[in-house]
């Protein structure tokens, strides 16, 4: 039982790990998107 709830625990924290990580990402590419749109507006 105490190995299980070990695991489960393990389980959980690379769970938020991930979604931190995938979450900073998303904002890099928003932020690498937004600079394009306004190179292209500044660019027009």
């Amino acid at each position: 039982m105490r190995k299980l709830i070990i695991l489960a625990a393990i389980a959980a924290s690379l769970t938020v790990a991930a979604c931190n990580t995938v979450e900073g990402a998303g904002k890099d590419v928003s932020s690498a998107g937004k600079a394009v749109t306004d190179t292209a507006k500044d660019a027009k």
